[in-house]
């Protein structure tokens, strides 16, 4: 059995590690030997119970977890660390003859990859997860054109000309792409591979919930947020429904996002954070769930939410707003939410107008939970990597092709 290094800067103890990294991992460790490196925040690691549980589970399915500690600060000394130990590590495995594959999630282990890959011949993926770059400058932590900006679009560049193949989480920003780097992706694998949540686990309540909770689930305080677009939108609501309650579920500060979303206390709002195997009983008690991302900018291209599929799973609508990735494409397909306009009162008093109607429709749950299995099934999301590392693995040719890959050779857009 080829092994397959799978390099992560996030945790798998935080609620993304779970839901997009050992989801796939416990369905693709069959038929691969996978070596995970992960990078754990320290708060995470002080857990012993949270850290044998996720030991646990590795050994269970034969994944040789190999986490190291995330560290904050100094940030690019930290960021060059998570570097060096991926590197010692792909390095070491690729130079011992055993190792057929690198699966790279995001950039910077992108570019570990790719260094192994020059040194190597090691084949690698590209799993792009978002337009991280562009992210950055949204968030307002990288200038456009400035050194570093230059330095991450460089490293884009070599690693989408490079990979063996190349996984982007929305049609959106592989269209982009391909008008940004027409040369370097001509002929390239390519799969879109969208967010996908454990629906066996995401699932409707057994009974409807007695009282009405609008919520938020996941980070708000990413800089791409739109956190004052949420507190219209749950003051929206207290004004039609003044007995509604409001819970963001988040491992943010809770007094931070307390001061962004209600700083008068005139909401009656629950902020708190909840274990990765638990997040889908909160889910489930909501009656809508609200997420506003910095729409219309170009790193909203790449944003497949790990929470949509979550709450759709849970047979429970969205309100979101437009620009996206495929979000509005996908809510307007199934009707299953609103589209908010912009984030003024007035728009905000529409969109929870309309969600009123819309919950009126007796097949709504039944909606959101069909698109969420149509569009975001974990299972069908294992099965596009397993074909995936088949064909890289296997060396069949890419849909298209003419000839056997190599680094140099152009591949199909599959």
């Amino acid at each position: 059995m080829t092994a397959t290094l799978y390099l992560t800067r996030n945790g798998l103890l935080e609620p993304l590690g779970q839901s997009q990294v050992m989801s796939y991992l416990r369905g693709l460790a069959a038929e691969h030997a996978i070596t995970l490196v992960t990078f754990e925040k320290p708060e995470d690691m002080a857990d012993s119970a949270a850290m044998a549980r996720a030991r646990a589970d590795c050994a269970a399915h034969g994944i040789d977890w190999r986490p190291r500690r995330f560290r904050r600060r100094p940030r690019l000394l930290a960021s060059a660390w998570s570097l060096v130990a991926m590197g010692t590590t792909a390095l070491r495995l690729a130079r011992s003859g055993q190792l057929g594959l690198i699966h790279a999630r995001s950039y910077l282990p992108a570019g570990v990859a790719w260094a192994v890959w020059r040194l190597t011949g090691t084949a690698f993926i590209f799993d792009m997860r978002a337009l991280w770059p562009e992210e950055l400058i949204t968030a307002g932590r990288l200038k456009r054109g400035s050194p570093l900006h230059r330095l991450l679009e460089r490293l884009e560049r070599l690693c989408l000309r490079d990979a063996t193949a190349i996984v982007s989480l929305t049609e959106a920003a592989v269209d982009h792409l391909e008008r940004r780097y027409p040369e370097e992706l001509a002929g390239k694998r390519i799969r879109v591979i969208p967010t996908c949540a454990d629906l066996d686990r995401f699932t409707p309540p057994p009974e409807p919930p007695t009282e009405r909770v609008y919520g938020c689930v996941g980070t708000v305080l990413s800089g791409w947020f739109k956190t004052d677009w949420l507190a219209a939108f749950f003051r929206a609501v207290a004004r039609r429904e003044p007995d509604a309650r409001f819970e963001v579920v988040t491992r943010d500060d809770p007094e931070t996002v307390r001061a962004r979303l209600d700083p008068d206390a005139a909401l009656n709002l629950s902020i708190f954070a909840a274990p990765p195997e638990r997040v889908h009983l909160d889910v489930r008690r909501q009656t809508a769930s609200a997420m506003f991302y910095a729409g219309g900018e170009i790193s909203e291209l790449g944003r497949s939410p790990t929470r949509m599929a979550e709450i759709l799973g849970c047979g429970i609508p969205v309100i979101a707003n437009d620009g996206v990735g495929d979000v509005a494409r996908i809510i307007r397909r199934y009707r299953v939410g609103v589209i908010a306009r912009d984030g003024s009162d007035a728009a905000m008093d529409a969109a929870a107008a309309e969600l009123e109607q819309l919950r009126k429709e007796p097949d709504l749950a039944r909606r959101c939970r069909q698109a969420a299995e149509e569009v975001f099934s974990l299972d069908r999301g294992t099965e596009a990597y397993r074909q995936l590392y088949a064909e890289i693995l296997g060396g069949q040719a890419p849909r298209g092709a003419t000839a056997p890959e190599s680094a140099e050779q152009p591949r199909a857009h599959g």
